[in-house]
């Protein structure tokens, strides 16, 4: 029962250790040969392999080179151009800093190197065993740069070679490491091939990295990406990434994330990820993602795994969450084409098969208990979102109303399809508010509703998974309106108004409403109206240009903006809105005005949404079903005062209580 004597390892052993802990396959060798050629400038690299790795690893590259001073020294252990002092690794900007790559590989394999700079006459090439030179350098011809030739490795470690894969599945692992690289570094050239054949990855150094990936992963991954880019100034970064649409699935999904130009894992945002697109994809199925992001050296941690293939970085909860509402709110407007497949089956088949069939389903509606069985399908559709309800003439009741030229479906005059990018920073902010706000649960709730049918003008009621939903139309609606108006800022279609509404005239109406509060201290009509009308045709170029909405020289309106696709708002209360938008609207601060002005068209437009209920209750019943519920899945995000606005009436499990007992 003597305690072991305890003794210093040999420094061979040590370095074969940790050797082994930093090269665990030929695809560790070749990712820490790949990032010193970038790191050198390289624009070029060329990899030759040999039985997946094993035989020969060789890498080329036409960078900077290796200085021949240098070369007695370059595969010791600790031996590095890119930092000098601890701290240095707070703003480290090179992919290799621990000098320990070139070191490691030569202790498990036989590794020699070839290279020239800019400034040497010829080139030098040096074998290394052990981390030591074997002999001194050697002059020889060479093109600039370096040739690291990695030959039998793993030789003196059996264990290791015993437990790798086959040599096709390390080649596949080798492709996989290539391929990454050469989308994210679309500016340099990328060739992978097996010694004596073909290439299997050839990269050209100038096709974006759209086109790499098409060529890469193939072009059914390349015609669905979905460029998706963020800069945050709270938590400083800045995200580049391209995403497949819905239409787009994979029993195996693809996941390329690059931390400062550094090919890292995470676990915890490929989760986050894979649960946006859970709610489109069917169940098994992965996206194609690519996710670039860039951040100060100081906010990062490389040094935390021997492969670095893991980091840690600053506030890492909360830029996971950004990126996750990014990708989703990229995600709203991209399912307008989907595929489905349905098998059907043949109702003539034998018994005793329709028999063992019935009982099968027996047994799995047995599984779910009947209280959380979810009682309609949320992709059926019905025949009458395909007819539009024909408009009939039918007089109005209200003595302030007045008929203001007819709205058709032929008046609707979209924009170009190339959409203007906003440049205004106080626009950006207010987007990223809406985005900020976003209630993740109601965003499912409304993403996932089922519309049930219309309670009156105002509630209509909606089913989401067991749950029964009682919602103020006009309060979600005017949220949705609103969010529109600064997500299609300067992109807005517009609607013609047929003949054209004198401003003056219609703010003279509105003066006659109980709404307006007109009273005689305020002064007469007449001149209300004509300050009125200047307000609002001195501010008419804001308006035609972010909101389409014209007014002419002479006071006419000619537009109104178009929100949502095939909803037009009656004229009713156009007269007040056209009031309030010269007396509520905050002309003088920029983002005041926006804000203002947005609340206010919001406000009409979800109004006069449900004012149809009593002029033509079918009209609206169709309009409320098929355009602005469906507007509401689509692309509102729910901040979380509109929970005051949705009230859970029931759901199947407090059913079962009360009528299980009957």
């Amino acid at each position: 029962m003597e305690p072991g004597v305890i003794k210093k390892l040999d420094e061979v052993v040590v370095n074969r250790i940790a050797a082994g802990e930093i090269i665990q396959k030929p695809s560790n060798a070749l990712k820490e040969l790949v990032e010193n050629s970038l790191d050198a400038k390289a624009t070029h690299i060329q990899v030759t392999v040999k039985s997946g790795g094993l035989k020969l690893l060789q890498i080329q590259d036409n960078g900077t080179g290796i200085r021949r001073e240098d070369l007695p020294i370059v595969c010791e252990r600790f031996t590095t151009s890119k930092l000098s002092k601890f701290e240095d690794l707070s703003n480290i900007g090179t992919f290799g800093f621990r000098g320990e790559a070139l070191a490691s590989i030569s202790h498990v394999a036989h590794l020699s190197i070839q290279t020239k700079t800019a400034n040497e006459s010829c080139g030098y090439k040096a074998t290394y065993e052990d981390g030591l030179l074997k002999g001194p350098p050697k002059a020889c011809a060479g093109n600039q740069g370096t040739t690291i030739t990695v030959e039998d490795l793993f030789y003196n470690m059996p264990q290791r070679r015993q437990c790798l894969k086959s040599p096709a599945e390390e080649m596949q692992k080798i492709c996989e490491v290539m391929s990454k690289y050469a989308v994210h570094n679309s500016n340099v050239a990328f060739t992978l091939k097996k010694y004596g054949e073909q290439p299997a990855v050839r990269t050209v150094g100038s096709n974006s990295r759209e086109e790499n990936i098409s060529h890469i992963y193939g072009p059914q991954i390349g015609g669905t990406l979905l460029p998706v880019d963020y800069e945050d100034d709270v938590h400083k970064f800045k995200m580049t990434a391209l995403v497949t649409k819905v239409d787009y699935s994979a029993k195996r999904g693809t996941m390329l994330l690059f931390i400062n130009h550094r090919l890292v894992d995470s676990a915890a945002l490929k989760t986050a990820i894979d649960g946006v697109y859970s709610t489109y994809l069917p169940k098994g199925m992965h996206p194609f993602i690519y996710i670039s992001l860039e951040m100060a050296p100081k906010q990062l941690d490389v040094s935390v795994h021997p492969t670095k293939h893991e980091v840690h970085f600053l506030y890492e909860d909360e830029i996971i969450d950004k990126i996750k509402r990014r990708i989703e709110l990229k995600l709203l407007g991209s399912n307008a084409a989907r595929t489905f497949y349905k098998q059907l089956r043949f109702s003539v088949v034998p018994s005793s098969e329709h028999n063992i069939e019935e009982a099968e389903v027996k047994n799995k509606d047995k599984e779910r208990n009947d209280k959380d069985r979810v009682r309609t399908d949320s992709k059926e559709q019905k025949l009458g979102k395909f007819l539009l309800q024909k408009q009939t003439s039918e007089p109005t009741t209200n003595s302030n109303s007045t008929s203001i030229g007819n709205v058709t479906d032929d008046s609707l005059c979209v924009g170009t399809s190339r959409k203007s990018q906003v440049q205004l920073t106080s626009v950006k902010k207010m987007q990223d508010n809406i985005e900020r706000r976003l209630n993740i649960m109601l965003r499912k709730t409304l993403k996932e509703l089922v519309f049930v049918g219309i309670v009156d003008q105002t509630f209509a009621l909606f089913q989401q998974e067991t749950k029964l939903f009682l919602c103020n139309t006009i309060k979600v609606c005017e949220e949705l309106f609103y969010q529109r108006l600064l997500f299609e800022f300067q992109n807005l279609p517009h609607i013609k108004l047929e003949p054209s509404l004198n401003i003056r005239e219609a703010v003279l109406i509105a003066l006659d409403c109980e709404e307006a509060g007109w009273s005689p201290a305020d002064g007469n009509k007449s001149e209300l109206a004509d300050r009125a009308s200047n307000i609002l045709l001195e501010k008419a170029p804001i308006m035609r240009e972010y909101f389409s909405l014209r007014i002419t020289e002479e006071g006419q309106l000619e537009t109104l903006p178009a929100i949502l696709p095939q909803h037009y708002p009656c004229s009713t209360h156009l007269p007040l809105y056209l009031l309030r938008l010269a007396t509520e609207v905050d002309w003088e601060s920029e983002i005041e005005c926006f804000e203002t002005f947005c609340r206010e068209t919001a406000r009409f437009y979800a109004l006069t949404s449900c004012l149809e209920m009593g002029l033509q209750p079918q009209r609206h019943k169709w309009l409320v079903e098929h355009i602005l519920y469906p507007g509401l899945k689509r692309y509102l995000l729910p901040p979380n005062n509109l929970r005051q606005h949705l009230y859970e009436l029931t759901n199947l499990s407090r059913l079962y209580k009360v009528f299980e007992r009957c």
